[in-house]
């Protein structure tokens, strides 16, 4: 029993995108292919490994873990990458844990 947990406790730690996850096919992310350098910025900014670099260019490999932080936009010297940022659930997560009006994507309460 204390292997399993301890295996689980790393896939976690290390992987963040196996237990994070928002509502599907909602997000707002959107990647300018013809933009794209491939300098790998998105990459390193992304907390949820939402980017691959792949033949000099970057793509988006898991999209519903995008928690549209915006750093990815924010970071891309090109503006090959837009966001809503601070549009998406975790907004609203953030506002409600302090006592704002919850300003989420959900029409009801079930994820925020």
């Amino acid at each position: 029993m204390v292997n399993r947990l301890v295996a689980v406790t790393r896939t976690v730690i290390h992987n963040p995108t196996t237990y994070m996850r928002y509502l599907k096919n909602v997000i707002t992310l959107k990647l300018n292919d013809a933009l794209c350098i491939g300098c790998g910025r998105c990459v390193e900014v992304c907390p949820h490994a939402v980017f691959h670099i792949h033949k000099f260019r970057a793509s988006i490999v898991d999209r519903n873990a995008c928690m549209e932080c915006g750093a990815c936009a924010r970071n891309c010297p090109v503006d090959a990458l837009s966001v809503n940022a601070g549009v998406g659930c975790v907004t609203g997560l953030i506002n409600r844990t302090l006592g704002r009006k919850g300003d989420c994507c959900c029409t009801d309460d079930s994820c925020c």
